[in-house]
């Protein structure tokens, strides 16, 4: 008689070679991502852009707000992207069976959590850095509809006495 696991029982079953591959590879490419992103948020040499660094309302006020908080973030990214990268070395290494999922599993949440953690700590970085004044509006609130030419102007402006207004 086999040992083995019996019928119906719940096994794991070892991660197949095709997504052993995929996910390590996706893995290490995500991993050299983030410290790349690391590298270049803790040098202030992360500029504000639509696709990396920590995108928040409050980094995005300004050039400064951007720059401190990726230089704040970039400590928790580099390690976020430390993480995936040895979960993807140890997963195209071929570890199987139940080894495999653990590592997968503490792989993707060590690296989500960590990411999440830079963006906190990037946003609240951010959030003290001191935003500039903005001055009053141009318009001050009242707009001359028949000058065309003044165009909007504040309503401490007096009307040119000798303009027809009505």
């Amino acid at each position: 008689m086999a040992v083995g696991p019996r019928s119906g029982s719940p096994t794991l079953v070892a991660v197949p070679l095709p997504l052993h591959l995929i996910l390590g590879s996706l893995l290490v490419l995500a991993g050299v991502a983030l410290v790349a992103i690391a590298v270049f948020g803790a040098r202030s040499r992360l500029r504000r852009n639509a696709w990396f660094g920590v995108r928040t309302p409050a980094t995005l006020l300004s050039e400064a707000a951007f720059a401190v908080a990726n230089r704040a973030a970039a400590p928790p990214a580099g390690a976020a992207g430390a993480v995936a990268i040895a979960g993807g070395v140890v997963l195209l290494a071929g570890t199987g069976g139940t080894l495999g999922w653990l590592v997968l599993a503490v792989t993707v949440v060590g690296m989500l959590v960590l990411a999440g953690v830079a963006g906190a700590v990037g946003d609240r970085a951010a959030a003290a850095v001191a935003q500039p004044v903005a001055g009053p509006p141009v318009c001050g609130g009242s707009c001359a509809g028949c000058d065309l030419v003044a165009g909007c102007r504040d309503s401490t402006t007096s009307v040119p006495s000798g303009s027809d207004h009505g």
